[in-house]
């Protein structure tokens, strides 16, 4: 009786271990549900909208211009960031914000990308703490989960015009 306790006992340590390993891939690799806060992607992204966060683009390098992502925030590694993707490395990209009378530009170093929130007044992004590492980006958002009237893919930027194709 003692020997079947022990057995069921590690037949379920076993398939904790086996369930876990496989939900830790799935979420670090594939991708998973993200709720995202703050303003700055207004009106794309309100504050509490649920989104599905995809990984492989990232870890294929297969980021794009226009793309909304989930990185690090440079300035607080504890946090994360969800912003859209104005410039990727070599690109020019408008470094003042919208208010200033006098516009400055500056390229993308090698190995970084230039993000910025939707919500340019009221948005912490790269036109503070500068271009971002591509190593600090975790995922994509794909589309949104929450609420259900918007249910569907992200529409575009309401800043295009920061977005040159050069």
């Amino acid at each position: 009786m003692l020997r079947d306790v022990f057995g069921k006992t590690f037949r379920l340590i076993g398939y904790t271990v086996q369930y876990g390993c496989i939900a830790h891939c799935a979420f670090e690799y594939l991708g998973g549900i993200v709720v995202c806060s703050g303003q700055s992607m207004e009106p794309t992204i309100q504050h509490s909208d649920i989104v599905f966060s995809e990984n492989l683009t990232c870890h294929f390098y297969n980021i794009q211009k226009g793309d909304i992502v989930i990185a690090k925030n440079p300035t607080d590694p504890k946090s994360n960031i969800c912003k859209r993707v104005i410039g990727l490395e070599g690109d020019k990209v408008c470094t003042s914000s919208p208010s200033d009378f006098l516009k400055t530009h500056s390229y993308v170093p090698k190995g970084h990308v230039w993000l910025e929130g939707d919500n340019l007044r009221n948005s912490t992004d790269s036109r503070c703490y500068g271009p971002v590492p591509y190593g600090l980006i975790k995922g994509r958002i794909c589309f949104k989960l929450w609420p259900l009237s918007d249910f569907g893919f992200l529409r575009a930027s309401p800043n295009s015009h920061r977005i040159f194709n050069d």
